[in-house]
């Protein structure tokens, strides 16, 4: 019989499992990547959305063959991965609602 740590351990892997990822590719030297940053931070806390994605931060001129794997061909760039395929894609962001309404369907 599993311990109550195990059970735990299990729930929050499978939990991990079902979360989509969502990459923000950035240049740190763009002004608008650190707008949309912000963009960014304000609809994943509005409501506790925090939660809803794992969220990983991609500087595209650390890691250019990954961004080229991606298709990212400007920045900032917002991705939503569900199941290992790209299922939606923002770029250039423009405000708060523009990227609310691009994550809605996954946010609570």
């Amino acid at each position: 019989m599993p311990t109550r740590s195990q059970l735990l351990a299990s729930v929050r892997s499978e939990r991990e499992v079902e979360r989509p990822q969502l990459v923000f590719a950035y240049a740190q030297t763009s002004g608008a990547s650190r707008r949309a940053d912000g963009f960014l931070a304000q609809v994943l806390q509005r409501r506790r959305n925090h939660d809803s994605f794992r969220l990983y931060r991609l500087e595209v001129r650390q890691r250019p063959e990954l961004a080229q794997r991606l298709g990212i061909e400007e920045v900032p760039t917002l991705l939503v991965i569900e199941e290992g395929k790209i299922a939606a894609r923002l770029v250039r962001p423009r405000g708060c609602s523009e990227v609310r309404s691009f994550l809605a369907p996954w946010l609570r």
